[in-house]
């Protein structure tokens, strides 16, 4: 099973009331529960393991994982409130603005995280939930415990108005990328894991020798490149479509990603330090297939997989 280990919240997305006002209707979001419920929609064994609130909204997100197949056994609930996320969106794109404050996904600690994780083959790390303490920590802290014998994927999803403290933030993100199989950056991400004014490309082998066997870089509409540690790499396109919003769409490349890994038998750390690139570029290239139909329509509703 790939555990997909993050933040599930709720997305409170504007919405024209009968009115002619606009009101905020709540949709289940996160960058960790969309990858996960992609997953589940695409057939793959998937688990989620975030903070779940008791209250309505976690009720709401339960049913949700419930309908996409998602295992639930190791989510840590508690009474403390479900994390919000107003939606901003301008020309089809997404700003958000959070309620966060003491909420059951933030406020997990290194101590709730499980001791053992015997149906799990694969972890996935990303999100704000790698910026926001102390469950930045915790999450480290499962990846330290779990990550040596598993294969794991990281998509740091860097967003600098969450980063409270830069200097603890990158020591922990360079000790997770260093357990790494997999880190999936965007061009942004990658500007700001290393700055400086060279080219990407002159980048890339800085973060490879960090220690992933893979790095996959994210670049918009001009599609998205993979780089192999043994010197191969592979780039493909993006699908044409008729773009509605781009909510959730790294959230869902990443679950055809790791879908198309875990079909193939690649997704284990000897068989992704083996890659050959026609398996890497199968998988880029099922990504952007999930991901242009997800932002094809309104919100973050990832595909089934009779919809491909």
């Amino acid at each position: 099973m790939i555990l997909c280990c993050g933040e599930a919240l709720i997305d409170m997305i504007a919405t024209p009331t009968v009115t002619g006002t606009e009101g905020f209707v709540p949709h289940p979001g996160g960058a960790l529960f969309n990858t996960a419920i992609a997953l589940g929609r695409l057939g793959a064994p998937v688990g989620l393991l975030a903070g779940i609130s008791s209250d309505m909204f976690g009720q709401q997100l339960d049913s949700a994982l419930q309908a996409s197949h998602v295992d639930t056994s190791n989510v840590i609930r508690s009474d403390r409130p479900t994390t919000l996320a107003f939606v901003h969106l301008r020309d089809g794109h997404a700003s958000y603005s959070f309620v966060d404050e003491n909420s059951a996904g933030r406020m997990l600690q290194p101590d709730d995280m499980p001791d053992q994780l015997p149906a799990v083959s694969a972890l996935y790390f990303g999100g704000i939930s790698l910026a926001c303490e102390p469950c930045a920590d915790a999450y480290a802290a499962l990846l330290d415990r779990h990550g040596q014998d598993r294969a794991v994927m990281l998509d740091p999803n860097i967003r600098p108005g969450f980063i409270k403290d830069q200097a603890r933030y990158r020591t922990r993100l360079n000790g997770m990328i260093a357990l790494a199989d997999i880190v999936k950056v965007s061009d942004e991400d990658l500007d700001w894991i290393i700055p400086g004014p060279e080219p990407l490309e002159d980048k890339v082998p800085a973060l490879l020798q960090a220690g992933p066997s893979v790095v996959i870089i994210t670049k918009g509409s001009k599609g998205a490149t993979g780089y192999m540690a043994s010197g191969d790499q592979v780039s493909i396109a993006v699908q044409p479509v008729t773009v509605v919003d781009t909510v959730g769409a790294g959230d869902t490349f990443n679950a055809g990603v790791l879908a198309a890994l875990e079909r193939a038998g690649h997704l284990t750390k000897p068989a992704l330090r083996a890659l050959p690139a026609d398996g890497l570029r199968a998988a880029l290239e099922m990504g952007a297939r999930v991901a242009a139909v997800t932002v094809s329509r309104a919100g973050a509703n990832p595909p089934w997989a009779h919809e491909l």
